[in-house]
């Protein structure tokens, strides 16, 4: 049976509030003003899931997913700003109850686009709207994360009927966790991705204790390796393990009951610093986001230190002007091969180059930021670029709405 349709609720939403904490804007009086209104019963649904993600902001993260919960378990369907007040086309994102940084941060992607976007949250024990809201094309941005697994069974269950074009499948997403990702793409020409593989803590403990090898433990794995807690991002929980001595310590610092293990590869350059990429794939097609320079292999953009070294934004700057008939001609093979076998709309690969010339694969997923925020005075090659990228973006949901239209006439 039909269920009542339910209001859109209107948010500031993940980019704005993002990027205004990005710049040093104080938001504690937002917070006050909203939680304030949640207190005498007054806050809207989209003033709350904004409360939630501030909340997040400040470092709060078990407190603010509280409030996104109680707030999703009666409200669903929300609203971002959009650029145009008469937008010609909407897109439906179908995200999950998760952290920040769980879905895809698709509102930097439109922000500037025109195109209106609605985020539908698949919530554990609420079906979903039948009908659905009005919406041209929709996308899955729900990660490959156990917290996600129900929401994207729930879509998967929807999919083949859904009434429009459906990008980023879940069956799809559901590939890129990193221990199944080797396994997807591990033999592609031109590619190097270290078997990840996932170890339970007593496991670790008993190599760490001497009762076992860490070959026994790791399906052939030798130390050096990498470790880290199954489910971790950003580097959180990331190590280099030498030996037992070394495993010893890192266990004594972490609870976690799960781990993810890999072979240590020293991807350093000739210079002996260590170069750490981001590129997007759109529609197929790769762009340069991001390169990151460190004397450091444990590297990501916000510590290797971009913004203090005006000799690594040059060469940030050169990769970028250069990215398609350099990185992305010298690694064509292996970007081939990535994309056909990942198969989604859209996805983003964080990767190096190894000193024998293959594309080394650290982690692809669909919900690494892809943003507009650094200072354009500092980087002013990255506007450019991030706008080829948004504007490639709009372009896949415009092309996905013109054919479904042109099929149906």
């Amino acid at each position: 049976m039909p269920s009542e349709p339910q209001p859109i609720a209107d948010r500031i939403g993940f980019a704005r509030l993002t990027k205004r904490a990005f710049d040093g804007e104080n938001l504690f009086p937002l917070w006050q003003e909203l939680m304030g209104k949640v207190e005498a019963g007054t806050a809207a649904a989209g003033e709350q899931l904004d409360l939630a993600l501030i909340t997040q902001l400040f470092g709060h993260k078990q407190a603010g997913l509280q409030v996104q919960s109680e707030t999703l378990a009666q409200h669903q369907l929300f609203r971002s700003p959009c650029a145009s007040a008469q937008p010609q086309l909407r897109v439906l994102a179908l995200a999950a109850d998760i952290d920040m940084g769980g879905n895809t941060p698709i509102e930097f992607l439109l922000e500037s686009s025109g195109i209106e976007l609605l985020t539908l949250y698949v919530v554990d024990g609420v079906p979903l709207p039948d009908p659905l809201p009005p919406h041209d094309v929709a996308i899955v941005i729900a990660s490959d994360s156990a917290e996600c697994r129900g929401a994207l069974a729930t879509i998967e269950a929807r999919a083949d009927s859904w009434p429009v074009p459906l990008l980023n499948a879940p069956k799809l997403i559901r590939q890129l966790d990193r221990d199944k990702l080797y396994r997807l793409i591990g033999d592609v020409d031109g590619l190097d991705i270290p078997a990840t593989i996932p170890v339970p803590r007593e496991a670790l403990a008993a190599v760490a204790e001497g009762k076992a090898t860490l070959q026994d433990a790791t399906e052939g794995v030798a130390f050096p390796v990498i470790v880290r807690p199954r489910g971790s991002h950003a580097g959180f929980g990331l190590a280099r393990i030498d030996g037992c001595a070394a495993l010893t310590a890192y266990l004594a610092e972490r609870s976690e009951p799960d781990y993810f293990v890999a072979r240590y590869v020293d991807y350093a350059s000739d210079d002996g610093l260590f170069r750490k990429y981001r590129i997007v794939v759109v529609d197929g097609q790769p762009y340069a986001c991001h390169m990151a320079i460190a004397d450091r292999w444990d590297i990501w953009y916000l510590n290797a230190g971009m913004a203090q070294s005006a000799s690594k934004r040059l060469e940030e700057a050169a990769f970028f002007h250069t990215f398609d008939f350099g990185f992305a001609r010298r690694h064509r093979t292996a970007l081939r091969g990535i994309t056909e076998r990942i198969g989604l709309d859209y996805f983003t690969i964080d990767c190096a180059q190894t000193p024998r010339g293959d594309l080394l694969v650290f982690e692809i997923d669909n919900t690494a930021v892809v943003h507009n925020m650094d200072s354009p005075e500092l980087y002013p090659y990255k506007p450019p670029q991030m706008t080829r990228i948004f504007d490639a973006f709009a372009a896949m949901l415009e092309r996905h709405v013109a054919a479904r239209r042109q099929n149906v006439a």
